[in-house]
């Protein structure tokens, strides 16, 4: 059985720890891409200028393949690794975690540090509304307009989502199918005479 679902958040959300004096203000983000993040992470760098550290950890991609995480300076593995665990405990892709620590003049030591990143992560998360996304594959359609009752009545029973439609002579239709069903609509299409089908 193909996974052709993921779990992400709907909107930005924030979070907060305090320990110590120390304050770690989290921000939870959807993304898309890595331009999208180094952006944000950009972004925070300066609005947060005076901030002694800003951490982060991201996923990206249906099954998070695509993942990274930064300690901007703390000892190795007490920032970025205890927000990126949040991201995995709650199951989440295409988020960014970027967590801002003002210093409070106390230390905290690195247990202290690993849970204080990772509170302020998890607050952010437990705040965010989380939706759960299908995966699909871009097809385009392409036929001669006296095709048109057959191709509607296909793309009717196999509901695959329609991007984009032009009806001239010859018509295009953009789809996007649902991952676990494109095998089984795709050969339906092939079965339909002067129907071309290409991936996009």
């Amino acid at each position: 059985m193909i996974k052709d679902t993921f779990r992400t958040i709907a909107t930005h959300s924030e979070g907060l720890y305090k320990e110590k004096g120390s304050k770690f203000i989290a921000h939870a983000h959807p993304v898309d891409s890595e331009d999208e993040i180094k952006e944000l992470i950009e972004q925070y760098r300066k609005t947060f200028y005076d901030a002694r550290h800003v951490c982060y950890a991201y996923r990206l991609g249906p099954q998070g393949e695509q993942y990274r995480q930064n300690d901007d300076g703390e000892p190795s593995g007490t920032a970025g690794k205890p927000i990126y665990g949040q991201l995995l405990s709650f199951d989440l892709t295409n988020v960014l975690v970027v967590v801002i620590r003002y210093f409070g003049g106390i230390k905290l030591g690195i247990s202290g540090l690993i849970n204080a990143y990772k509170s302020s992560a998890q607050d952010a998360l437990t705040q965010a509304e989380i939706e759960e996304c299908i995966v699909t594959a871009p097809y385009r359609l392409m036929f001669e307009y006296p095709l048109m009752n057959d191709v509607m009545r296909l793309l009717k029973e196999e509901n695959p989502e329609i991007k984009n439609q032009v009806f001239e002579l010859t018509c295009t239709i953009d789809i996007a199918i649902r991952l676990s069903e494109e095998e089984q609509v795709i050969s339906r299409m092939q079965q339909l005479y002067g129907l071309k089908i290409e991936k996009l």
